[in-house]
């Protein structure tokens, strides 16, 4: 026969220490393991709060406040033409005044016969010669150029022919030479004698007498035929006249 365990008997004591601290084992293990898993995790995130959703309204702004009266309510209709822009027409320009001529014709100058003693870009007038030649001519000639003509410059010397012949001994002064010469029918001049040298004893007329080779001379006519043996004076001046 079996007899029931005495609660207070020595082994009865132990058993239930031993069911107590494998109970307190049991508990402190599970908070050491609820730890541990906190200190893994971290800490725990914030919730996120989202705004309350909001509404916008749109509106049209009220016209500007205005002190002028309203304007009347016009009736339906066709819209108004488009506003046409008139702009003035450009002032007339004005003409330049018209400068009257003078009451008295100015006086021409007198015309410089000879060579130039320089280019220059003004028209030059030629040499004139001297002849006794008329333009009424008496007689029965046929054709034209019935009559007489006076002789007629075709060319002269030019400038780089003058000074070319130009006194080696006054090459700084200036000198002129009138020669009296004969027109032959190929308009060369011929029997050329000097009639005036300035200044004198400088060899002016003898280099005078070399320029007249290129002079160039229409012989007179005399019923429309060139006439031979017409003596005419020529000038020819060496470097600047002084002024």
């Amino acid at each position: 026969m079996i007899e029931p365990a005495d609660p207070t008997s020595e082994k009865t004591r132990l058993r239930r220490w031993r069911v107590a601290g494998i109970f307190v084992s049991v508990a402190v293990a599970e908070v050491g393991l609820f730890l541990l898993l906190g200190r893994v995790r971290g800490p725990a995130q914030t919730p996120v709060v989202e705004p309350p959703p909001f509404e916008v309204v749109l509106y049209d702004p009220p016209p500007p406040i205005s002190n002028e009266p309203p304007a009347p309510e016009t009736g339906g209709g066709a819209p108004a033409a488009p506003s046409v822009i008139h702009t003035p027409p450009p002032p007339p320009r004005e003409r330049p005044r018209e400068v009257p001529a003078p009451p008295v014709k100015a006086p021409e100058p007198a015309p410089v016969v000879g060579i130039a003693p320089a280019p220059s870009p003004q028209p030059g007038f030629g040499q004139g010669g001297q002849g006794t030649g008329g333009g009424s001519g008496v007689g029965s000639g046929s054709g034209p150029g019935s009559g007489s003509t006076g002789p007629r410059l075709v060319t002269g010397p030019t400038i780089g022919q003058i000074r070319a012949n130009h006194p080696s001994g006054a090459r700084s002064r200036y000198g002129r030479v009138e020669l009296s010469c004969i027109i032959r029918l190929d308009s060369r001049l011929d029997g050329c004698r000097v009639v005036d040298e300035s200044p004198p004893g400088m060899g002016f007329g003898a280099a005078g007498l070399q320029v007249s080779g290129y002079f160039r001379f229409q012989p007179p006519t005399e019923d429309g035929r060139p006439v031979e043996g017409q003596r005419v004076t020529v000038g020819v001046d060496f470097g600047r006249p002084p002024r």
